[in-house]
């Protein structure tokens, strides 16, 4: 048995409160997609049998319909010739036709009912199974990601992780204390001489520069004031 055992059920199921009962909706949604298609096509069959049997009661009517006018000719032939009886026997033949008929427009008059109904479930179920599919295809996109977070987040928390953290920051740790060893020996050591004379000469070239630009400069003011 299927995920649904009457055809009223899926065309007037509520997909939403489906999916959201449903323990594992991606598979729901597949069984419900393969029952609707197969719904559809026992629905189509049934729909081209009804338009099979609205075209042989069409056809048995006419043939009823050309019976009767025969009997009605064939009656009038024979009050013409003066044979009333059989006048008679024609008109009773043309009325069990004409009862025949009428049967028979009964019963095409309920096939055509059942048939414009038919139309009518299979519009309203291809609606809900399109709609089946747009849900199946984001349904398994999501899936996918949410799959996707999962196994990053398992790795996130994963053990081999926090122990790859502890270590990188036990080795960070000790570069530090290098670092920190390194800058211990500098510290109280006396100024290298050499640098100090270094310095001392710059300090000298650069005042000899900065008197020179002064007293150009200071020539250059008598001469623009002429």
């Amino acid at each position: 048995m299927g995920i649904f055992t009457r055809f009223s059920d899926i065309v007037n199921s509520n997909i939403n409160a489906i999916l959201d009962k449903a323990e594992d909706p991606e598979k729901i949604v597949r069984l419900m997609i393969q029952e609707m298609e197969d719904t559809l096509v026992e629905v189509r069959s049934a729909a081209a049998r009804s338009i099979a049997d609205k075209k042989d009661l069409n056809r048995k009517i006419g043939m009823l319909d050309r019976e009767k006018e025969d009997w009605d000719d064939k009656a009038e032939l024979a009050m013409r010739k003066g044979r009333e009886d059989l006048a008679k026997a024609a008109l009773v033949e043309k009325s069990r036709v004409v009862s025949a008929v009428d049967v028979l427009k009964e019963d095409y008059v309920a096939v055509d009912e059942g048939l414009a109904k038919l139309n009518e479930d299979i519009a309203r179920l291809e609606a809900k199974l399109e709609d089946a599919k747009v849900r199946q295809k984001a349904l398994l996109a999501r899936h996918k990601t949410a799959n996707s977070r999962l196994a990053a987040r398992k790795k996130i928390h994963d053990y081999k992780i926090d122990d790859a953290m502890l270590r990188f920051e036990a080795y960070t740790q000790r570069i530090d204390d290098v670092e920190g060893r390194v800058e211990a020996y500098d510290l109280g050591l006396p100024k290298d001489l050499n640098h100090e004379f270094a310095s001392l000469e710059a300090e000298d070239s650069v005042k000899k520069e900065l008197d020179a630009l002064k007293a150009r400069v200071a020539a250059e003011r008598p001469a623009e004031a002429e």
